[in-house]
């Protein structure tokens, strides 16, 4: 299978098996498209009409075609299907932790999925004694992995900053005995961040996520403290001394999109505009009822942006000042391993999320949800069929995914976006495979300029 298409000047062909990228002349854009359903002769004879060209120009670049094709790099047979079965067999360890250390929030966000940081559930604050147990559980079912990530998650987590920070010391004071390392992420609304905050968070965070919606009124709009007053005033300060404490280490300001803000671009300019040079914007989550629910009409809005997006980030690199957008990051040499490509981000099964109780969640987004709590950092995963059910979460469960040229890109999709879509995590949340796609279409552009701008050099 292959996808061709054309953005931005550039004729690309992807091969969806092989992970092979072609920017090709239109003569040969047409020859590859009509390869396998058009006699050889039509294609000879329309093709050399067409583009004014000798019929021997033509049949030289079907040879030429036939060659990649041997060569496995277009029309690849996809070998990984019958593997399918034995990923759902497959021992697991766990490798990740989100752990929910505050399940409370100073912001009073209307769009929040967690409902205001309290998860359907009481207001509650994770002690050290269960974040302690939950590292020790995280090692205990890591295997031989050595790397281990944890976020330190809301909520708001630093409403309970004395325990984060009492649980990476004791983290830090076990990895040499266990032969593990730490690598911590903290995502915050920044309502709270002081000098000791971005001290701590620059020693010891590898990554940090910043929330911040963009332009002022966009951001002010839901994004609201107790009182109902907007925070963009309190935070962007905030935000803007701690990037430059930071110095060269992650982090992301991450920013929701929504039916009223569906030109992101322009709050995507508003963060540049403000210093900030790593970027992310994620889709709002919430019933398709809601007033700020993203629709049809903005889907078409949608698109065009990402396309804006990426040309934004072609001039500014040509102007010597890039910038990182999370869902642009591709890396086309090596990327992930077939694994990760076909059966996801491990949700469930080697990614879980802990409550302040030390209950197990598949992932964040189900936390609060009976039907999917899994057991608890004591006693461990007791609900097996849960795990087990994640295991079968990957980009050939859904028959969606069957003919869908993206499905070794996003390994099947997000099952929490599944599951609020469609009631089962093996279902497909149609919306988001539609951004989804165009978002690599504009990912995968941006790398064939990139290469072409290497070679025209």
């Amino acid at each position: 299978m292959i996808h061709a298409y054309k953005l931005n000047g550039y004729n690309i062909i992807l091969d969806v098996a092989s992970g092979s990228v072609h920017s090709v002349d239109d003569l040969a854009f047409d020859v590859i498209t009509a390869y396998e359903n058009t006699p050889r002769d039509e294609i000879v004879r329309t093709a050399s009409q067409k583009y004014g060209v000798c019929e021997q120009e033509v049949s030289d670049c079907l040879s030429d075609v036939d060659e990649l094709k041997n060569s496995g790099r277009l029309f690849a047979e996809d070998t990984f299907r019958p593997d399918v079965e034995k990923l759902a067999k497959r021992d697991t360890v766990v490798k990740a932790l989100c752990l929910h250390v505050a399940h409370t929030c100073n912001l009073d966000c209307e769009y929040c999925f967690a409902a205001q940081g309290k998860y359907h559930g009481e207001r509650a604050l994770m002690s050290f004694e269960v974040g302690k147990r939950a590292l020790d559980f995280l090692i205990e079912n890591s295997g031989t992995r050595r790397n281990l990530e944890v976020d330190f998650f809301g909520g708001e987590p630093l409403m309970n900053f004395d325990v984060v920070k009492e649980l990476v010391k004791y983290a830090r004071s076990i990895e040499q005995a266990h032969g593990k390392h730490f690598r911590f992420t903290l995502t915050t609304n920044g309502m709270l961040l002081d000098d000791d905050v971005i001290a701590f968070a620059n020693e010891e965070m590898d990554n940090v996520v910043l929330s911040l919606d963009g332009r002022k009124r966009v951001h002010d709009r839901f994004r609201k403290t107790a009182g109902g007053c907007g925070s963009f005033d309190v935070i962007v300060p905030k935000f803007q001394k701690f990037v430059k404490a930071r110095g060269d280490k992650s982090y992301y300001m991450r920013g929701t999109f929504t039916h009223f803000n569906p030109d992101f671009t322009n709050d995507i300019q508003t963060m540049l505009d403000l210093g900030f040079d790593e970027l992310s914007m994620e889709p709002v989550i919430c019933p398709p009822t809601d007033e700020y629910a993203l629709t049809q009409e903005d889907k078409l809005i949608l698109f065009e942006e990402y396309e804006k997006l990426a040309q934004m980030m072609l001039e500014r690199r040509k102007q010597g000042k890039p910038f990182t957008f999370y869902h642009y990051m591709l890396d086309l040499d090596g990327g992930p391993c077939i694994y990760k490509r076909v059966s996801g981000c491990g949700s469930g099964t080697e990614y879980m999320a802990v409550t302040p109780a030390g209950q197990l969640y598949p992932c964040h987004q189900f936390v609060g949800n009976a039907d999917y709590l899994m057991g608890d950092v004591w006693q461990g995963v007791t609900r097996t069929d849960i795990r087990d059910k994640f295991k079968t979460c990957n980009a050939y469960s859904r028959k969606e995914c069957a003919d869908c040229w993206a499905r070794l890109y996003c390994s099947g999709g997000c099952a929490a976006n599944a599951y609020n879509a469609t009631g089962d995590v093996n279902g497909v949340y149609a919306y988001g495979c539609d951004l989804f796609k165009k978002r690599i279409e504009c990912a995968v552009m941006l790398k064939v300029a990139e290469q072409t701008e290497a070679f025209e050099q």
